[in-house]
C-alpha cells in the first residue's frame, strides 16, 4: 500500500511504487491494447464506476509482473501510482473480486477470437515478427474442485470447455483439468495463437482447427507448422499438405516406418551426413553431433522421412537400456531369493511367473531380459512316534516343491537395439528444406515448453481461484495477452543486444552477467523504483521522481523506452 509519512501537522510525504509498470505500459501501448479492450468490451454501463476495460487492464499488468488472486488485486494496485494503471485514486478502491469477476464475464461474452486476432496481428505488424515457422504444443491447466457446472454447457450461445479428468501433464490424475493449446513463432518464441479445449481432448484432432486459425492470422498457408508426434496422422498431414501448407513432426515409434528402418539398419550402413555440431556442455566433454540420412522409403502417405542421429541421444539410449537391464536382473535376483526361501509364500509356478512378468513390465525391460521358472522337489523325513531314532524306527516322507528363477540377458536383442541408438525420424512434406534446416526447426520446439513453464511459473496459472467456468476461460485469455507481452519484452531486449553487439548485461545479483534476459528478470530490476509526492494540507507541493541506476537506464535504452516514461 501507499506509504504516508507525516513530518509536521501540515506536511505529508506520499510514496507510490513505480516499479516496472512504465515498461509494461510501453508494450501495452504499442499493442493498442487499451483501445481494443474498450472497443470489444463495448460501452460500460453508466452505473459502473470502473469500466471493464480498465479492470482487465490492471489484471493483465498484474499477470505480467506476478499473479495475485483477484481478491488481492486492490491491495496490489494500491502500492503503485494510480496513473500508471490508468486509474485515479478513487478507482483503485473499486478493484474487488466482484468487479473483476463481472469484467471477466463481459470478456467471455465478447468476440474474444476477433479481439485476440487483432492483438496478435497488431503485434506481428508493429514488431515485425517473422511467422514463416510456427510451433504448436499443448499443456494442461490443473484445477481443484468438482466444477459440476463445467460439463460442456454454453453461455449466450458460446460453448464452455468441459473441466474434467484427462491425461494430466502435471502428474495429477486425481484432479480435473483444461487443455491449453499454444502456438508460437520461431522469431523470439512470441505467442501467436491459443485456445482452450475440454480437459479430456486428445492432441491429435486439435491440429486441423489450430492450423486453420493460424492461416487466418498470417493470411498465408506457406508457413512451416512444427508440432509433436501427435501431428503424424494421415488426416492432419493431408489437410495441411492439400492446402499448400508445410508441416514437420517426429514420426512416432508405433509407425511401421520406424520398425522398418530399425530392421533395415541391421544389415545396411546408412550414409550419415553431419548436419550440426556444438561444443560439449562442460570443459573436456566431447562435442555434441547430429547426423542425418534419408529414409530408404517415404512414409505410407508418400511424405519425406529423414532420420537423425544424435550423439547425446545415443549415449542416453545406451545408458537407459543398461540401467533397465541391471535393474531387471537385480529385481529378478531379489525375487528368486524370496521364492526359493524356506518361508516362501509362492506355492505355484504361475504366481512366480506373474510376479516376474510384472517386475519386468514395471521396469520396461521385458525386451532384453528373459527368465525361466525352475522347480525342484525337496524331501523331508519325520520320525513317527516317540523314542530314539534307530534302524527299526519308521519315518514319514513328505515333499515340497521349491521354485527358483533363472535369468538371462538377451544379448542379441541388446545388440539389435544398440544399432539404432540415438536415431529418430522426422516427417515433412517439404522436399526443399535441407536436413540441417529441418533439424534446426525441430530443435526450436523446446522454446514452446519454456512458454508453458512461464504460464505455470511466473504467471501461476494454477491454482485457479474461480468457480465460474466462463470466468476461467476469460482469465486464460488474459494470461495469453500477458504471455505475449512478456515474450515481446524478451524479444526486444535480445534483438537490441544483438544489434548493439552486447553479448551480456549484469542483470543478476552481484553484477553477474546474463546472456539471454528473461522478462521476469528484466522487470525485477525495476522493483523499488518509487515516486514521492510532498503534500501540504492536501495540496501538492513537490514531486520527487524515481532515481534510476545505470543498469536500469541501459535496459530502458535497449528496450527503446525513453527515460521520460519514469518521469511523467
Amino acid at each position: 500500500m501507499m506509504a504516508v509519512m507525516v513530518d509536521t501537522d501540515h506536511l505529508a510525504l506520499r510514496t507510490y511504487e513505480v516499479g516496472c509498470l512504465p515498461v509494461i505500459n510501453h508494450f501495452v501501448a504499442r499493442l493498442g491494447l487499451p483501445e481494443l479492450l474498450e472497443r470489444y468490451l463495448g460501452p460500460s454501463d453508466q452505473r459502473l464506476r470502473l469500466s471493464n476495460a480498465k479492470a482487465l487492464g490492471v489484471l493483465v499488468a498484474n499477470l505480467v509482473v506476478h499473479k495475485e488472486p483477484v481478491y488481492a488485486l486492490r491491495e496490489w494496485a494500491g502500492r503503485f501510482d494510480p496513473c500508471l494503471l490508468g486509474l485515479n485514486e478513487h478507482e483503485v478502491g473499486l478493484l474487488n473480486d466482484d468487479r473483476l469477476g463481472r469484467a471477466l464475464d463481459r470478456l467471455f461474452d465478447a468476440d474474444r477470437a476477433s479481439l485476440l486476432t487483432e492483438v496478435v496481428v497488431g503485434a506481428i505488424d508493429r514488431f515485425g515478427i517473422d511467422c514463416s515457422q510456427l510451433h504448436n504444443d499443448s499443456t494442461t491447466v490443473t484445477l481443484s474442485g468438482e466444477y459440476l457446472s463445467a460439463r460442456g454447457q454454453s453461455r449466450g450461445g458460446k460453448p464452455i470447455p468441459s473441466i474434467t479428468h484427462g491425461h494430466n501433464k502435471d502428474y495429477r490424475p486425481d484432479l480435473k483439468q483444461l487443455l491449453w493449446i499454444l502456438t508460437i513463432s520461431a522469431d523470439g518464441a512470441v505467442p501467436i495463437a491459443f485456445r482452450v479445449a475440454d480437459g479430456n481432448t486428445e492432441d491429435g484432432p486439435t491440429h486441423i482447427p489450430t492450423w486453420d486459425t493460424l492461416v487466418g492470422i498470417t493470411r498465408d498457408p506457406s508457413f512451416l507448422y512444427v508440432a509433436d508426434c501427435k501431428l503424424a496422422n494421415r488426416e492432419a498431414m493431408d489437410h495441411i499438405a492439400s492446402r499448400k501448407g508445410r508441416f514437420l513432426t517426429v514420426l512416432p515409434r508405433s509407425r511401421n516406418e520406424d520398425a522398418f528402418f530399425r530392421e533395415w539398419i541391421q544389415t545396411h550402413n546408412p550414409e550419415w551426413q553431419e548436419v550440426a555440431r556444438r561444443p560439449g556442455a562442460r570443459r573436456g566433454e566431447p562435442d555434441e553431433i547430429w547426423r542425418s540420412t534419408p529414409a530408404p522409403t517415404p512414409s505410407a502417405e508418400g511424405y519425406r522421412v529423414v532420420w537423425i542421429w544424435s550423439s547425446s541421444k545415443a549415449q542416453s539410449d545406451a545408458q537407459s537400456r543398461q540401467q533397465r537391464v541391471e535393474a531387471a536382473v537385480s529385481a529378478l535376483s531379489g525375487l528368486d531369493a524370496k521364492v526359493s526361501g524356506r518361508w516362501s509364500r509362492f506355492h505355484s509356478s504361475v504366481k512366480v511367473h506373474e510376479e516376474a512378468t510384472r517386475l519386468l513390465r514395471r521396469l520396461k525391460a521385458e525386451r532384453w531380459v528373459r527368465f525361466e521358472v525352475t522347480e525342484s522337489v525337496e524331501e523331508t523325513f519325520t520320525k513317527r512316534g516317540r523314542g530314539n531314532r534307530t534302524n527299526e524306527a519308521s519315518y514319514r516322507r513328505s515333499t515340497r516343491t521349491r521354485f527358483g528363477l533363472r535369468t538371462q540377458v538377451m544379448a542379441e536383442a541388446v545388440a539389435y537395439d544398440a544399432k539404432s541408438d540415438g536415431c529418430f525420424p522426422l516427417i515433412t512434406n517439404d522436399w526443399k528444406l535441407s536436413d540441417a534446416e529441418l533439424l534446426a526447426a525441430h530443435k526450436y520446439q523446446p522454446n514452446l515448453e519454456k512458454r508453458h513453464a512461464q504460464l505455470k511459473g511466473t504467471q501461476l496459472v494454477a491454482p485457479v481461484l474461480l468457480k465460474s467456468p466462463a470466468r476461467i476461460e476469460a482469465l486464460l485469455v488474459c494470461h495469453f495477452i500477458a504471455l505475449l507481452i512478456q515474450a515481446l519484452i524478451e524479444r526486444e531486449i535480445r534483438l537490441a543486444m544483438l544489434k548493439a553487439e552486447t553479448e551480456k548485461i549484469p542483470l543478476y545479483p552481484e553484477d553477474r552477467f546474463c546472456r539471454a534476459p528473461t522478462a521476469a528478470r528484466v522487470l525485477e530490476i525495476f522493483s523499488g523504483a518509487a515516486r514521492n509526492r510532498l503534500m501540504s494540507d492536501g495540496q501538492l507541493v513537490q514531486v520527487f521522481q524515481p532515481t534510476l541506476s545505470r543498469l536500469q537506464l541501459e535496459v530502458l535504452k535497449l528496450l527503446g523506452i525513453p527515460r521520460s516514461a519514469y518521469l511523467s
